[in-house]
């Protein structure tokens, strides 16, 4: 089980999404930087106990409109080989020391979690509770088991989010910018074959949920 520590953070985590953010194709925002807050999310758990993983729902509210935003990040001790264009940032942790922080679209460990999560092996766990489960994250699945061995995920971002196909012939796609939903769990959209789903708060403290991923056939 991952240990939470409370401790500080240098940079912290929106402060490098701040600079991060703007430089993604499905970016919203206008020239001036993003104000970001944090709205909620959920954690995945490392069986290996190396990785951090968080998908945060982080607010931007420099713009008339409030736009929420999927930040899906991997905390590693060391760098990832071959994932230096995915760097985030580094941070200097209170009890860790120095943390990579990266895209966790593009870190392997994250992205099979995730399948697993998809597929029910896996569960979501609280954004800052240890040993917690999140039971306000929804998943289903309809498809065939998945194979991981030796999988390389290679993303690619654009003015939607970011897709990424899976060994056996889906597609990933993560709604970096959340939409929400009147359903509440959101339920599976029409013609995908899985998917996941969260609510988080607005600035004014309200209740919103949306779907994070999905997945489909080409």
């Amino acid at each position: 089980m991952a240990v939470i520590h409370h401790t500080t953070l240098k940079p912290t985590k929106l402060e490098l999404l701040t600079d991060w953010l703007p430089t993604r194709p499905w970016y919203r925002g206008g020239p001036d930087a993003p104000v970001l807050t944090k709205s909620g999310g959920f954690r995945l758990e490392d069986p290996e106990g190396e990785v951090g993983m968080e998908f945060m729902v982080a607010t931007d509210t420099s713009t008339p409109e409030p736009t929420a935003y999927l930040a899906v990040l991997s905390y590693r001790g060391a760098p990832l080989e071959g994932a230096e264009h995915a760097l985030v940032g580094t941070m200097e942790h209170g009890v860790l020391g120095e943390r990579w922080v990266y895209d966790g679209c593009h870190d392997p460990v994250l992205v099979g979690e995730l399948l697993s999560l998809i597929e029910g092996k896996a569960q979501a766990h609280a954004q800052s509770i240890d040993g917690a489960l999140d039971s306000e994250v929804v998943r289903s699945y309809i498809g065939a088991p998945f194979g991981l061995d030796g999988f390389t995920p290679e993303p690619a971002d654009d003015q939607d989010g970011t897709r990424l196909r899976t060994p056996h012939g889906t597609v990933l796609h993560l709604h970096r910018v959340l939409t929400p939903v009147p359903d509440n769990p959101p339920q599976r959209p029409e013609g995908a074959i899985g998917h996941v789903a969260r609510g988080w708060q607005d600035p004014q403290g309200a209740g919103l949920s949306a779907v994070f991923v999905t997945l489909r056939t080409p």
